[in-house]
């Protein structure tokens, strides 16, 4: 069976897969230069990250590979136009966006024309992003880890939105094999978005221990919380998990307004940075609904290697 191919505006990937840009710091420049060396589109995390810390990720994942490497931010962030404008100045190849929709990243994008890819789960926002210059949309369903848009499936979202739409669509949430790509395209996709899967890689910036989480897990592990953003998260249940799922308080006592809105049930970004560092009992550990696939952490090259190969068996 043979691939379709991704274009998004004048970016052709060798293969149509994305890496999904997992916060805080999961997703960083060894990660994202690995996936655009093995033929993908390698994406930085930016949310979390300062400015400077973001033009050293850019400039070595640049020094590292030659191929496609974007960022992902989230709307919600309080530094998100200084992240985006970073980012452009840098020479970044792509910025996906989510958690929220601005109307002024389209400009920004388009006067520096540099592609622009919303993340969406509506037939509706879709249309508008296109309206306003989007060159691709990731189109994301509840069975995706993080912070969810929709409670809807990505396998009903899909084609919904492909009928609605003329630009490229990338299918994202629960995708880990190839018989999830097979599904995604399938449906429409013309591309796939892939988190969880590139976080229990080598290259994933993420702790040993939470790597082993990954790898350990099963579905009945997966527990939605109430992120502070003001949308549900999807996790793996832990003691973190637990306590924010309960009366516990775990509001912060040093906010640092990370946040343009936050909810102050407990701080999001220190949570997801101590699961990164292994500090796992005060760690939020997101991820997506299909956990039970991954059994082993392997090189990203070798995860790529391994879904085209089992994709053109099918």
């Amino acid at each position: 069976m043979k691939l379709p191919v991704l274009e998004i505006g004048a970016l052709k990937p060798k293969y149509p897969i994305i890496q999904g840009g997992m916060a805080v710091r999961i997703s960083t420049a060894p990660l994202a230069a690995a996936v655009a060396n093995a033929g993908g589109i390698g994406i930085i995390a930016a949310s979390g990250m300062g400015i400077d810390e973001l033009k050293r990720q850019i400039r070595w994942a640049r020094e590292n590979s030659d191929g496609i490497i974007g960022i992902n931010i989230m709307f919600a962030v309080s530094k998100f136009a200084q992240i985006v404008n970073t980012a452009l100045e840098e020479g970044i190849d792509l910025i996906i966006q989510g958690a929220g929709f601005s109307r002024d990243i389209f400009k920004w994008c388009t006067e520096a024309k540099v592609p622009l890819v919303p993340i969406v789960s509506t037939a509706k926002l879709a249309k508008l992003s296109e309206v306003l210059g989007a060159s691709a949309l990731v189109v994301e369903g509840k069975e995706a880890g993080g912070h969810l848009g929709t409670l809807e499936s990505m396998r009903h979202i899909v084609p919904l939105v492909k009928n609605a739409v003329s630009i490229p669509v990338v299918a994202a949430g629960g995708i880990i094999d190839a018989l999830d790509m097979k599904e995604a395209f399938d449906l429409g996709a013309d591309g796939v978005q892939m988190g969880i899967r590139f976080a229990a890689s080598t290259e994933s910036n993420a702790a040993p221990n939470l790597k082993e989480v990954y790898v350990r897990a099963k579905r009945e592990d997966i527990v939605l919380i109430d992120s502070p953003v003001g949308l549900p998260g999807r996790a793996i249940r832990n003691e973190f998990s637990e306590k924010i799922n309960t009366d516990y308080d775990l509001s912060p006592e040093n906010c640092v307004s990370c946040l343009k809105k936050c909810k102050q049930n407990f701080c999001i970004m220190d949570a997801l940075e101590n699961a990164q560092k292994g500090n796992l009992e005060k760690g939020l550990i997101f991820s997506g609904e299909y956990i039970e696939k991954i059994n082993e952490i392997l090189p990203a090259g070798e995860i790529i290697r391994k879904l085209v190969e089992d994709f053109k068996k099918l």
